[in-house]
């Protein structure tokens, strides 16, 4: 039964049927140290909503999960340079760790998987979609300024990330269904080419083919999740699409901010090595103050990225994060921040046995002082 499906896979992938889907891109921006206790209301003019994951799947019944704040826009039309008009449409969800994501939805009907690969670098008519994007997050951040804590002077390139949606698996040549494991067996080629923006499907090696299409989750025999670093691709998933896009967001918001504060904590060591090589003519008062605040916010980073994560009812969803985590180095980004925090800490206990030094030398120095002006009124006396 199972060569028979592979067989039907094998047909279907000849017979040359439309791959009719979306096509999503999400970018995920830096935005702020903080965001406000207090609800944004508005983006750009439109309302606010907290973001609610849909119970698709069976899941228990106290289910925790983190609600950012998202607006949708409407529908615009846009002409390709290829000179195609389509619509795309923008939504922005805001998260409380300071982040924002900006995700852009567009159909797409293509003859061929390799088709697509040329939608990885999407072109307008008046421009490309990264530089529209780019000034899209600079109107929304200068909108939503009045709810951030300590916003950034400016923004950074974003992290973004391509994910290609197809409605359903293509259909067997004998008209019988095929289970999506089978297809990807026997299209893992063009899958892994997709992924990689690779035109040329052919000129990968089988290593990089089997890296490529390694970390996929089938629920269904119907649906399928491939992920990779730059780029996913989703089959199927009709009822929770938006759930595991939910969760590509967070983590490459995850991934924003991890590498944001790799960045903080880079500059913060430049310092306090500086500092500390200073520390033989001062008594490092005013060096203390900013490792404190830099370790108060590594601990508050640290918990509210995880909080941003509690999704662990849907098992499904959970196994997509942990392949994106595995994905984007999630763990290693973190130890590395754990590192360097722990090289801060013993900058910081260094400047504190310094100080404390100091202040040993003072009193001891203070209570000589006495005992010889006690010993100086004595024989005056």
């Amino acid at each position: 039964m199972e060569a028979k499906s592979e067989k039907n896979a094998v047909k279907a992938q000849g017979k040359g049927t439309p791959c009719r889907g979306e096509v999503i891109y999400i970018y995920a921006y830096d935005i702020a140290y903080d965001i406000k206790n207090e609800p944004v209301e508005k983006v750009l003019g439109q309302p606010t909503k907290d973001y609610l994951v849909g119970p698709s799947k069976r899941i228990p019944r106290q289910m925790f999960f983190y609600r950012p704040r998202v607006v949708e826009f409407a529908p615009e039309k846009r002409v390709l340079s290829s000179g195609q008009t389509l619509e795309i449409r923008k939504s922005v969800k805001i998260f409380g760790v300071g982040a924002m994501t900006i995700q852009v939805r567009m159909p797409f009907e293509v003859d061929r998987l390799d088709d697509l690969v040329r939608y990885h670098d999407l072109k307008f008519a008046d421009g490309g979609l990264e530089e529209e994007v780019s000034r899209f997050a600079e109107s929304v951040l200068k909108d939503i300024v009045p709810y951030c804590v300590r916003p950034v002077p400016a923004l950074l390139a974003a992290e973004a990330y391509t994910v290609f949606c197809l409605a359903c698996l293509p259909g067997a040549a004998d008209g019988q269904g095929i289970r999506a494991e089978d297809w990807l067996k026997a299209n893992r080629r063009p899958v892994a080419a997709l992924l990689m923006q690779e035109e040329n499907a052919e000129a990968l090696s089988e290593q990089e083919v089997g890296e490529s299409t390694e970390l996929y989750l089938s629920y269904y025999d119907e649906d399928l999740v491939v992920v990779d670093w730059d780029s996913a691709l989703i089959i199927g998933q009709k009822d929770s699409l938006d759930d595991v896009l939910h969760i590509m967001e967070l983590a490459n918001v995850q991934l924003v901010e991890l590498t944001a504060y790799d960045r903080v904590l880079d500059e913060a060591l430049q310092l306090a090595y500086s500092d500390v090589n200073k520390e033989k003519n001062r008594s490092g008062l005013a060096v203390l103050p900013n490792l404190r605040e830099l370790r108060i916010d590594l601990a508050r980073l640290s918990d509210e990225l995880s909080n941003i994560t509690k999704f662990f009812g849907d098992w499904h969803l959970a196994k997509t994060h942990r392949n994106l985590a595995d994905r984007f180095h999630l763990g290693d980004w973190q130890r590395i921040i754990v590192e360097k925090t722990r090289t801060l800490d013993g900058l910081y206990q260094i400047l504190l046995q310094n100080r404390f030094n100091v202040w040993m030398f003072v009193l001891e120095a203070t209570i000589v002082l006495l005992f010889i002006i006690d010993l100086v009124l004595l024989f005056v006396k």
